[in-house]
């Protein structure tokens, strides 16, 4: 089978503009979780946006050779223009986890039976990465829900993303003592991006 031709080449199309749209939604997800002086959660959506423009990519990469043509794609993506993070974050959960379970398993199955295997494959691990980011999403939600984002049972190290600075304690400092920093810029130590033992 031709990839123009095909079902997997529509879903393609859709994958891409889906990814490009969840990029852009986290991107504003971002920028309202900066209003909210939660510079964490800023940093989580901007993280997940980058990995979202990476897994587009990936599926304009598998349309090359149809280079110049222009395709006709029928598709439903979500209009959600939520202010509260609460709601951006549950919303952004369930979104990726129907990637998940549904959506890019369906085009992987589709993609197998047309004989795309590179693209069924590249279905079926950008599905599980997203089942990574409703993970992400869902427990950064429970933090917040339960109040936890900058207070924990026991002692833990928190981290000042801005500056580097690391707090051992039950709750993050109010304003970071080294760059002044408020404390929207701590995250768990356990979260820090490349992290490792400190």
């Amino acid at each position: 089978m031709e990839l123009k031709t095909s079902e997997t080449c529509k879903n393609l199309m859709r994958a891409f503009a889906g990814e490009s749209q969840a990029r852009n939604r986290y991107t504003f997800a971002a920028a309202a979780a900066k209003k909210q002086n939660l510079y964490v959660v800023e940093a989580v959506f901007k993280f997940t946006a980058e990995q979202e423009r990476m897994h587009a990519q990936v599926f304009f990469d598998h349309l090359k050779e149809l280079n110049g043509e222009e395709l006709t794609i029928d598709a439903a993506y979500p209009i959600e223009t939520y202010t509260d993070i609460k709601e951006i974050l549950k919303n952004a959960r369930e979104n990726e986890l129907k990637e998940y379970n549904q959506v890019y398993k369906t085009f992987g199955e589709t993609a197998e039976k047309e004989g795309f295997k590179a693209v069924a494959y590249s279905f079926e691990e950008i599905g599980k990465v997203e089942k990574v980011h409703s993970d992400r999403f869902a427990y950064f939600l429970d933090l917040i829900e339960k109040d936890e984002l900058f207070v924990s049972k026991t002692e833990t190290g928190f981290m000042c993303l801005n500056c580097g600075y690391i707090y051992k304690g039950t709750n993050a400092p109010m304003i970071c003592p080294v760059c002044k920093r408020d404390q929207g810029y701590f995250i768990r130590l356990e979260l820090v991006p490349y992290g490792g033992k400190f």
